[in-house]
């Protein structure tokens, strides 16, 4: 059976039983993993922890913790407890999420992305192995950290949010998966070819890194609504520079200019007219659920080994998640 996992969406409207039936479906329909998002609202590990009291196989994975938030040794902790909580099925996924958001939401200097990421991973990797940390680094200094007896039984595997060159080559030299935002179909190749070469230079098989990343789906026959759906989706991207480079160097430069300068003068409307179809079917997949399988196959193709398919809602989240996850179940 082909890997898909699918993302619910940290929204605060969605209560704990909802992301248990969402979550129990999934795992009926044959989805290997349920990845929950943090960016607000509630924390991902919790509802997490959630969904794994009323499943039994399927993976788990935050999609992603993003690390300015919290130091490496509670993140450890949580995934320690959650490695525990699940049996074994947690994922641990780790960003290093936006400046303006971490330091207007949490209050914290968004300094040396990379090397807090590098510095991260070392510590969580050395502490949920069940070593006694000693660390001294360029932005974090522990002596005598050790999970103790809480050291999972398992191992963790650790993905990394990226899209970038150099975050894309750190996955190759120390992480076990990638979990992409957005994955173009033009793009992934390239991408691709970062992880290996980082892989390579650690002295890694990139086989043994996992390509895993977020293709927003909707599926129906009617698909006005979900097409201006996305397209204010994309837009509002455009007002993030790192985004907006990052759909620019993948072919669509006069889309995130024109949104971007839309949304400069408050025009949402205008923004979401700057988005193509050519650019939408780039970057996500809308159709019916026989085209969406194709379309994601085509993915598949060009090197996605996990398909996460993300729903945006059209309407009700809860029905919009239940559907998709019904339309496109890999055992279907």
């Amino acid at each position: 059976m082909a890997r898909f996992g699918v993302r619910l969406e940290n929204d605060p409207n969605l209560s704990p039983q909802d992301y248990q039936e969402l979550a129990s479906q999934a795992e009926k329909n044959g989805f290997e993993a349920v990845w929950v998002p943090e960016g607000g609202g509630r924390d991902s590990l919790t509802s997490l922890a959630t969904i794994a009291m009323k499943t039994d196989a399927v993976k788990l994975g935050t999609g992603i913790l993003p690390i300015f938030a919290r130091t490496p040794t509670n993140t450890a902790m949580g995934a320690a407890g959650m490695a525990a909580v699940s049996d074994g099925r947690f994922m641990l996924g780790l960003g290093v999420g936006h400046a303006p958001t971490v330091e207007s939401r949490d209050g914290i200097p968004f300094k040396q992305p990379m090397t807090r990421m590098r510095e991260t991973i070392q510590i969580i990797t050395a502490l949920l192995s069940g070593e006694e940390v000693n660390f001294k680094g360029n932005q974090f200094n522990i002596t005598g950290a050790s999970m103790g007896a809480a050291t999972p039984k398992t191992k963790v595997p650790i993905y990394i949010a990226a899209l970038g060159p150099q975050m894309l080559e750190m996955v190759g030299e120390l992480a076990d998966g990638v979990l992409m935002n957005w994955t173009a179909v033009d793009y992934l190749s390239e991408a691709i070819g970062h992880i290996k070469r980082g892989a390579e230079k650690a002295g890694r098989d990139p086989k043994d890194i996992d390509i895993a990343g977020y293709v927003r789906v909707a599926v129906g026959d009617d698909l006005t609504a979900s097409r201006d759906s996305l397209r204010r989706q994309v837009a509002r991207y455009a007002s993030n520079p790192f985004y907006r480079n990052f759909f620019a160097e993948t072919g669509f430069d006069k889309e995130m200019s024109d949104a971007a300068a839309a949304l400069a003068e408050g025009n949402l409307d205008k923004a979401a007219d700057s988005i193509t179809v050519e650019m939408q079917d780039q970057v996500a997949v809308v159709g019916t659920s026989a085209e969406c399988r194709v379309a994601l196959e085509k993915r598949r193709g060009a090197g996605l080994q996990m398909p996460v398919i993300a729903p945006f809602a059209v309407g009700d989240n809860m029905a919009s998640h239940m559907h998709v996850i019904n339309a496109l179940a890999p055992k279907g």
